[in-house]
Protein backbone atom coordinates (compact mmCIF):
# COMPACT_ATOMS: atom_id res chain seq x y z
CA UNK A 1 0.00 0.00 0.00
CA UNK A 2 2.51 2.69 -1.47
CA UNK A 3 5.15 1.99 1.11
CA UNK A 4 3.69 3.20 4.46
CA UNK A 5 4.57 1.77 7.74
CA UNK A 6 1.97 2.26 10.58
CA UNK A 7 3.27 3.60 13.67
CA UNK A 8 1.78 4.19 16.82
CA UNK A 9 1.28 7.82 17.81
CA UNK A 10 4.28 8.36 20.08
CA UNK A 11 6.83 6.19 18.58
CA UNK A 12 8.85 8.44 17.60
CA UNK A 13 9.19 10.88 20.75
CA UNK A 14 9.89 7.48 23.05
CA UNK A 15 12.80 6.27 20.82
CA UNK A 16 14.27 10.24 21.24
CA UNK A 17 14.27 10.51 16.90
CA UNK A 18 12.77 13.82 16.74
CA UNK A 19 15.12 14.85 19.50
CA UNK A 20 18.23 13.35 17.68
CA UNK A 21 17.08 14.63 14.11
CA UNK A 22 17.09 18.52 15.81
CA UNK A 23 20.52 17.86 17.23
CA UNK A 24 21.28 16.56 14.22
CA UNK A 25 20.30 20.12 12.32
CA UNK A 26 21.58 22.29 14.57
CA UNK A 27 25.00 20.65 14.49
CA UNK A 28 25.07 20.59 10.54
CA UNK A 29 23.81 24.87 10.78
CA UNK A 30 26.58 25.10 13.29
CA UNK A 31 29.52 23.23 12.29
CA UNK A 32 31.91 25.79 10.62
CA UNK A 33 32.95 23.97 7.71
CA UNK A 34 29.93 24.35 6.35
CA UNK A 35 28.98 27.16 4.65
CA UNK A 36 25.29 26.93 5.96
CA UNK A 37 27.11 28.12 9.16
CA UNK A 38 26.90 31.69 8.31
CA UNK A 39 23.15 32.00 8.39
CA UNK A 40 23.14 31.64 11.77
CA UNK A 41 23.04 35.32 13.36
CA UNK A 42 25.73 35.55 15.63
CA UNK A 43 25.28 38.10 18.36
CA UNK A 44 25.00 39.11 22.29
CA UNK A 45 21.53 39.32 24.15
CA UNK A 46 21.08 42.90 25.34
CA UNK A 47 18.31 44.27 27.23
CA UNK A 48 18.05 47.88 27.84
CA UNK A 49 16.12 49.61 30.42
CA UNK A 50 15.14 52.99 31.09
CA UNK A 51 13.72 55.06 33.90
CA UNK A 52 13.02 58.84 34.44
CA UNK A 53 17.11 59.86 34.86
CA UNK A 54 19.27 56.91 32.93
CA UNK A 55 19.43 54.52 30.42
CA UNK A 56 20.77 50.83 31.98
CA UNK A 57 21.79 47.78 29.47
CA UNK A 58 22.89 44.84 30.26
CA UNK A 59 24.83 42.93 28.03
CA UNK A 60 25.39 39.05 27.72
CA UNK A 61 29.47 38.52 27.16
CA UNK A 62 29.77 34.99 28.80
CA UNK A 63 33.51 33.90 27.40
CA UNK A 64 35.20 37.10 26.51
CA UNK A 65 37.44 39.14 28.79
CA UNK A 66 37.20 42.96 29.64
CA UNK A 67 40.00 43.52 26.77
CA UNK A 68 37.84 42.55 24.03
CA UNK A 69 34.85 45.19 24.28
CA UNK A 70 34.91 47.97 23.18
CA UNK A 71 31.81 51.08 23.69
CA UNK A 72 31.56 54.27 22.02
CA UNK A 73 29.00 56.73 21.61
CA UNK A 74 28.98 58.93 18.83
CA UNK A 75 24.86 60.78 17.38
CA UNK A 76 22.52 58.78 19.99
CA UNK A 77 24.01 55.98 19.14
CA UNK A 78 25.78 53.60 22.01
CA UNK A 79 27.78 51.29 19.73
CA UNK A 80 29.45 47.93 22.17
CA UNK A 81 31.37 45.74 20.24
CA UNK A 82 33.72 42.63 20.57
CA UNK A 83 36.04 41.29 18.95
CA UNK A 84 38.49 38.00 20.35
CA UNK A 85 41.36 36.57 18.30
CA UNK A 86 42.23 32.69 19.52
CA UNK A 87 44.99 30.60 18.57
CA UNK A 88 45.55 27.29 19.88
CA UNK A 89 49.01 24.79 18.86
CA UNK A 90 49.66 20.97 20.19
CA UNK A 91 52.86 19.84 19.79
CA UNK A 92 53.80 15.94 19.91
CA UNK A 93 56.14 14.25 18.38
CA UNK A 94 54.19 12.66 15.72
CA UNK A 95 52.08 15.69 14.37
CA UNK A 96 50.79 19.49 14.94
CA UNK A 97 48.02 20.95 15.60
CA UNK A 98 46.56 24.46 15.01
CA UNK A 99 43.41 25.82 15.33
CA UNK A 100 42.77 29.79 14.87
CA UNK A 101 39.23 31.74 15.59
CA UNK A 102 37.65 34.61 15.09
CA UNK A 103 34.30 36.32 16.08
CA UNK A 104 33.29 39.55 16.24
CA UNK A 105 30.02 41.23 17.22
CA UNK A 106 28.74 44.76 17.71
CA UNK A 107 25.12 46.07 18.26
CA UNK A 108 23.79 49.79 18.44
CA UNK A 109 21.21 51.33 20.74
CA UNK A 110 20.12 54.35 20.32
CA UNK A 111 19.68 56.30 23.24
CA UNK A 112 19.25 59.93 22.68
CA UNK A 113 19.75 62.97 25.19
CA UNK A 114 22.49 61.16 27.14
CA UNK A 115 25.35 63.21 29.20
CA UNK A 116 28.52 61.64 27.40
CA UNK A 117 31.08 62.41 29.91
CA UNK A 118 28.57 60.83 32.94
CA UNK A 119 28.37 57.33 30.57
CA UNK A 120 29.91 54.40 32.71
CA UNK A 121 29.81 50.60 32.18
CA UNK A 122 31.58 47.48 34.46
CA UNK A 123 32.21 44.31 33.44
CA UNK A 124 31.68 41.23 35.74
CA UNK A 125 30.88 37.90 35.68
CA UNK A 126 30.50 37.95 31.80
CA UNK A 127 27.47 40.48 32.26
CA UNK A 128 28.55 44.25 30.67
CA UNK A 129 26.60 46.76 32.20
CA UNK A 130 26.80 50.42 31.06
CA UNK A 131 24.77 53.38 32.81
CA UNK A 132 24.08 56.77 30.47
CA UNK A 133 22.39 59.08 32.28
CA UNK A 134 19.72 61.25 30.23
CA UNK A 135 20.63 65.10 30.24
CA UNK A 136 18.53 67.55 32.24
CA UNK A 137 14.90 68.25 30.52
CA UNK A 138 14.55 71.73 30.37
CA UNK A 139 11.10 73.73 30.60
CA UNK A 140 10.33 74.99 27.08
CA UNK A 141 7.07 76.60 27.73
CA UNK A 142 7.31 79.96 26.98
CA UNK A 143 4.37 82.54 27.42
CA UNK A 144 3.19 84.19 24.66
CA UNK A 145 1.88 88.00 24.73
CA UNK A 146 -1.26 88.76 22.90
CA UNK A 147 -0.86 92.00 20.79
Amino acid sequence: MFGLTPIKKNDVIRTGDVVDFYDMVDRFFNDRQFPFANFKNETFKVDVKENENEYLIDAEMAGYDKKDIHINYDDSNLLISVEKKEETEEKNEQYIHRERSFSSMRRAIYLPNVVESKIKASFENGILKVSAPKKAVEATKKDIAID
